[in-house]
């Protein structure tokens, strides 16, 4: 809770112009994008969880998502985490072409791609677990894929959300395109909870933040 407004985590909405003439840097901004199908009937898929983790950092905020400026295909709130400026962003493109919106975030606040995080899901990740990383390639992740091709570089941050594997022969793109289950619902929301924790370590210690996700283990089980 932050004393001076109220508000939960220590976020609250900022305004950029403002805070740039008061000396805030451009280079201290970070860009959070949350990867997702953005088409009403893959809400609450698997594949969505990042987004999810992006959601819950302004849940109970005085701010929301909007829609961007023209040409930036995606929804944006701005805000401060941590005592340091964020643009949390959610692609209005399919995940597997995603990456151009991406570009179009950073392009339009000036910022290098090693101030973006990407927030994703990853079957090859076990349930319940978190991974933070910055560079490596896109492990077959279509979303991640585009990201680098747009991009260019892979030189940018990943919070990996675990999935686990498809069970038995299930093709992964139709369990990962799949909704949680009733069991693995509870297990998620905790999940997100504690992504959405990593994300504002993140915005102070980098490196505090890496150890915090290693350490994450499902809470039942």
């Amino acid at each position: 809770m932050d004393p001076a407004t109220g508000d939960r985590h220590n976020i609250r909405h900022v305004k950029f112009r403002k805070a740039a003439r008061g000396g805030v840097s451009r280079h201290e901004l970070k860009v959070i994008v949350g990867l997702h199908n953005p088409e009403p009937r893959y809400a609450g898929t698997r594949h969505n969880v990042g987004a999810e983790v992006v959601r819950a950092l302004v849940e109970g905020q005085r701010v929301g998502f909007r829609r961007g400026p023209r040409g930036m295909k995606g929804e944006t709130a701005r805000l401060s985490i941590e005592e340091r400026p964020a643009v949390l962003a959610l692609p209005l493109l399919s995940m597997n072409v995603c990456g151009s919106a991406v570009r179009a975030v950073l392009s339009y606040y000036k910022v290098r791609p090693s101030q973006l995080l990407v927030v994703h899901d990853d079957i090859d990740l076990p349930f319940g677990r978190l991974r933070l990383h910055e560079g490596r390639g896109h492990g077959g992740h279509n979303g991640v894929r585009s990201v680098i091709s747009d991009l260019g570089t892979r030189d940018f941050w990943r919070l990996k959300v675990g999935l686990g594997r498809p069970p038995g022969r299930m093709d992964p793109a139709a369990f990962v395109l799949g909704r949680f289950t009733r069991e693995e619902r509870t297990e998620v929301d905790h999940l997100i909870a504690d992504a959405a924790g990593v994300v504002r370590t993140f915005m102070s210690d980098a490196d505090r933040a890496v150890a915090q996700a290693a350490g994450r283990r499902p809470r039942a089980g």
